[in-house]
Formats: C-alpha cells, sequence, structure tokens
C-alpha cells in the first residue's frame, strides 16, 4: 500500500518483519462505555475500586458529528492567559443547549467543531463486544484459547503504524504529520507478524490496498508471538522471501531509502534503517514510534550519502535516538535503552540530532550492501554443495537463484552453532566420538542439506573450543562444512586467523552475526571439498582445505 503521493517529497520503502513488537498492540479491551451501554460488570481495579478512565484507542468516525469543546481544557494554565485568546464560539448551558451567546453565568464556554471521518483517526472508547455478547478482555475469547479464538494483535503490514503516528504523534513544535511531512511510503509485507487469518475481499475497508486477499496460515504467511503458546517462528528458507521482497523493491530505482520494522545481502544504494520497539505501539513511554520518525528523518536527511548520492554507511539500526551500525548491535535487554554496541569498537556511530540535524561521530569501514563481495547481485546462479554419495562424500550442484535472478528458498545453508563451555566434555581424550552431538548433525547435513557449516561460540576472544569439539569440527571441515570460530557472548576481541589455519577466524562478530555471514559466504563460495576419508585427511587435503577458507576469511575479514 502506498500513502499519498507528492512529486516534491522522496519516497521510502518500509518493510514488515517478523517478532515486530514495533507493529504490535496492547489488548483491545471492551471499554466501561460499551459495559454500561449493554448492562454488563463495569472494568475495575484489581482491588475492586472503580477505574476512573476509560482507554481511549485510535478508531474512525463513520459519519460527521458535532462536539463541544470546553474552553481552556487543553492545559491547567491557559486560562491565566485568558487576555490572549479570542472569545469562544459560545456557550452551553446547564440542559446542554448551545448558544451564541452567555444566557447565564452557569454558562460553560465552548468551541464548536465538525469531527468528520476524513479526518482520520480519533481515541475513542472501544465499543466492541465478543460474539456472546460478553466483553473483550484479552486478545483471545478466554485464556489459553487456541488460535482460532484468538485475535492477531500484530498490524498486517506498516500502513496503520504510521498512520497513528502521524495523526496522534506531537513534534517538539506542537505539530502533527511527523512521517508524511517529510516523505510518501510504501508498505511491503515481506515477512509480517499480522496476517489475513480468514483472508479478506476486495472492497472490503482495510488498510492494505484494495484487492483479494487468500486466508492466510499462521507460522506460514504471517508470524506472531502472542499469544506466546501459540508463537511461531519462521523457517529458514524464509529468509529466501525476505531477501527477494526487499531486493525487488530496491532495485526499482523508487526509493530514497528503505526501513525494516525489526550484513546484509541486499545489493542497494539506497540507505536501509532497522526499527524495532521494546514496548508494544500504544503502550505508555512506547519507544517505536519515535524510532520510526527518527529514520524516515535520517534517510531524508541524507548525511548516508558518499559525493556519487551512495548509501557508504550499511544498513543501520536506529534506536533511543542512536545510530549503531546494523553488524554491531544487539539486544541486550526488554526495555527502552535495551540495545548495545557489540565487539568492543564501536557500533555505535552517531546521533539523531535532538535537537538539531542527525550527525555522526564517525563512519564505519566494513563492506556493504551495494560493495559487499556476497550480497545478492554478486551470488552466483549454482555452487557446489556435499552430500552422501553410496558410501562417500561426494559434490553436487547446488541452484542458488532460479530463471528470474531471485535467490531460491531452498539454496539457504543450514548453519549450525556449537557453544563452548568448561566441564562439558565427557572424558579428556579429546576424541571426536564423544562429540555425538556434531557427529549427528553432520550426518543430517550430508543427507539433508549440501549447503551447510558451523559456528564455534568459544571462549572469549579467541574462539578456543575443547579438544574433542575441535576435532568434531575438523570432521565437519573435511566433509565439506566450513566452521567459523568466535568469542563468547559480546567479545571485545578478534578472533586470530592463525590460531587455526583449518577454520574461520570471525573477527569480532556475535555468533548470530557470524552465522548468516558464513551462510552468504556458502552461497558464493560453495562447500570444501570434501576429503575421501573425513576422519583421515590426506596432506593434499588439507592443504585444499586451507586455500579455499583463504576465500572465506578475506569476507569475514572485511565484513
Amino acid at each position: 500500500m502506498a500513502t499519498g503521493s507528492s512529486r516534491d517529497k522522496p519516497r521510502i520503502a518500509v518493510f514488515s518483519g517478523p517478532t515486530a513488537t514495533i507493529q504490535n498492540t496492547e489488548p483491545l479491551v471492551t471499554s466501561n462505555k460499551a459495559r454500561e451501554k449493554y448492562g454488563l460488570p463495569p472494568r475495575a481495579h484489581a482491588d475492586g475500586s472503580p477505574m476512573r478512565f476509560d482507554v481511549l484507542r485510535p478508531q474512525r468516525l463513520a459519519g460527521p458529528v458535532t462536539v463541544y469543546i470546553e474552553q481552556f481544557s487543553a492545559h491547567p494554565l491557559e486560562r491565566d492567559a485568558a487576555e490572549l485568546y479570542t472569545p469562544p464560539d459560545g456557550y452551553l448551558d446547564a440542559g446542554g443547549v448551545f448558544h451564541k451567546e452567555r444566557t447565564s453565568l452557569t454558562d460553560k464556554p465552548v468551541y464548536e467543531v465538525t469531527l468528520k471521518p476524513e479526518d482520520g483517526l480519533y481515541p475513542l472508547p472501544y465499543m466492541a463486544r465478543q460474539l456472546n455478547g460478553q466483553a473483550w478482555e484479552l486478545d483471545a475469547t478466554e485464556k489459553n484459547a487456541p488460535g482460532e479464538l484468538c485475535r492477531v494483535p500484530f498490524f498486517p503490514d506498516g500502513s496503520r503504524l504510521f498512520e497513528e503516528i502521524d495523526r496522534l504523534g506531537v513534534s517538539d513544535e506542537g505539530l502533527g504529520c511527523l512521517l508524511t511531512a517529510k516523505a510518501d511510503f510504501d508498505f511491503y509485507r515481506a515477512l509480517p507478524s499480522g496476517g489475513y487469518a480468514t483472508g479478506r475481499r476486495a472492497g472490503e475497508r482495510t488498510d492494505i490496498g484494495d484487492g483479494d486477499i487468500a486466508p492466510e496460515t499462521r507460522g506460514v504467511e504471517f508470524f506472531p508471538y502472542r499469544p506466546g503458546y501459540l508463537r511461531k517462528e519462521p523457517p529458514m528458507a524464509a529468509l529466501a522471501r525476505v531477501t527477494n521482497v526487499v531486493q525487488h523493491a530496491l532495485a526499482s530505482g523508487k526509493y530514497l531509502g528503505a526501513i525494516w520494522l525489526e550484513g546484509s545481502l541486499i545489493d542497494t544504494t539506497a540507505p536501509i534503517a532497522g526499527n524495532s520497539s521494546q514496548r508494544p505501539h500504544g503502550a505508555i513511554a512506547n519507544d517505536g514510534d519515535r524510532n520510526i520518525v527518527d529514520s524516515v528523518n535520517y534517510i531524508t536527511s541524507r548525511i548516508w550519502a558518499d559525493e556519487n548520492g551512495r548509501d557508504c554507511i550499511g544498513a543501520v539500526a536506529i534506536l533511543d535516538e542512536q545510530i549503531f551500525t546494523s553488524r554491531d548491535v544487539q539486544k541486550s535487554d526488554a526495555r527502552p535503552g535495551g540495545y548495545v554496541a557489540t565487539g568492543g569498537h564501536g557500533g555505535i556511530i552517531g546521533r539523531m540530532g535532538h535537537p538539531g540535524a542527525p550527525q555522526f561521530s564517525f563512519k564505519p569501514v566494513k563492506r556493504h550492501t551495494h560493495n559487499s563481495v556476497v550480497n545478492h547481485g554478486r551470488l552466483p546462479r549454482e555452487v557446489q554443495g556435499c552430500n552422501v554419495q553410496g558410501s562417500r562424500v561426494g559434490t553436487i550442484a547446488v541452484a542458488i537463484k532460479d530463471g528470474a535472478g531471485d535467490l531460491l528458498p531452498t539454496a539457504i545453508p543450514t548453519v549450525t552453532i556449537v557453544k563452548h563451555a568448561r566441564y562439558l566434555q565427557e572424558n579428556t581424550s579429546g576424541d571426536a566420538s564423544s562429540e555425538v552431538d556434531i557427529l549427528a548433525r553432520i550426518e543430517k547435513n550430508l543427507r539433508d542439506a549440501p549447503l551447510a557449516g558451523f559456528v564455534a561460540e568459544g571462549s572469549a576472544p579467541f574462539g578456543a573450543m575443547s579438544n574433542s569439539v575441535d576435532a568434531a569440527l575438523k570432521r565437519a571441515t573435511f566433509s565439506g562444512m566450513p566452521v567459523v570460530k568466535v568469542g563468547r557472548g559480546n567479545a571485545g576481541g578478534f578472533v586470530d586467523p592463525t590460531r587455526d589455519p583449518l577454520a574461520i577466524a570471525g573477527s569480532n562478530l556475535t555468533a548470530t552475526k557470524a552465522r548468516l555471514l558464513l551462510m552468504a559466504c556458502l552461497m558464493k563460495f560453495g562447500c570444501l571439498r570434501p576429503a575421501v576419508n573425513p576422519a583421515k585427511p590426506t596432506a593434499a587435503e588439507t592443504e585444499a582445505a586451507k586455500a579455499k577458507l583463504k576465500q572465506y576469511q578475506e569476507i569475514f575479514d572485511t565484513h
């Protein structure tokens, strides 16, 4: 869906991803206005005392309505400057009748205004009830209800979120339209958290375009995580869907930049800003709305552009008025301010300038987006993968892209994270046979995943593992599966490439980020050439593995 277009404003693509608290809303609870109207018990505090106010939720008027607003009710000190104001539009008498002139000292001065549907959303009491006439108290009809009796609290794309921010957000200058004042937007459901379980017919009022939408399945077309017991995680193959949606959109040349609502394969010269929220949209002190406004300001500021107008920064995450490089940011806690820079060498490269314009304090040197060696445009059509062929391990061609150049879901490699800790090994022999989980994963990869590898999260900061794990991972290397070594947690040091020439040194990346980069490398270079006997490689096979691993190492050194 697109917002209204304006020739003098840039256009920004907005992509919805999974586990998106930023597009999540608090439960729609039936108001006391509705409970009173329909004879239901009022919602009260836990101690039984009555609620002072109803919660107001943004909703649309069905028709025009005239309201009378009490003069000087917007601020307790407005009346103190009464001599600076024009007279009111009229007065309401004790019976609620409007008069142009005061009829009594008890008349209330008011402003008269007609609210119209085209004005946009208004905060109003939530009047809806369940089919059985009872009040809504939760997302579901009752606690622990099955999925078909649950409402999805996530927006199906970013358009409603942007509309509410635009309508209800207030700037430092007391103005609204914080988003559309700066840009126009197109909204893409790359891998959304909200979906239409029963479908939607063309012409029905929604915030997404005007076409038929077939019924969507939780965990297939959309991926909500509330209520928690119905959480669905997207599969590995969904990375191809996300990559293709974003790549196609940004390759169109229509967009100044992109916002991801949640290292990149995306080959684009436009900036990409990622946003998240630690609290649901509409919650008290919600941080996500401000993060989105800051991303729009970042993109339209063009501080990311080089002398040719291309992005020279790469993907960033804009959170709590800080600009992080996406390579070096991770969530540490579920609270505003809960994102930290990883790797111990920067990561926060600027601030949103509040007040003032966005500013960088330095620029990163790592390759990214359009200058990445492993971006979408530089991936080959096919590479070689490994699989079991009879009693031996051989190679097989693996298609990476289809005829249209899109990334294939079947191309996404399987990369497993292995974590080291002391006092885990069963014996001190250092024999690979004790690492049954790693050996089982190698066997399964050879059957089912021709492109596969491992990330070994070892001691900080050098990535050292126990002898038996190292032995099992060398078995993986000579079965065609490259291994990356990183330090545990948020390590501040760099893994030394000379410590293990049969593994890739993962720089100062966290294990989860090293996993994504290794997946990209596998789609670029393919597997390592397997040894005839992975448990006993020859000297020539060892040298061949080292030579191939240098290609991988160069990527990890520069990305």
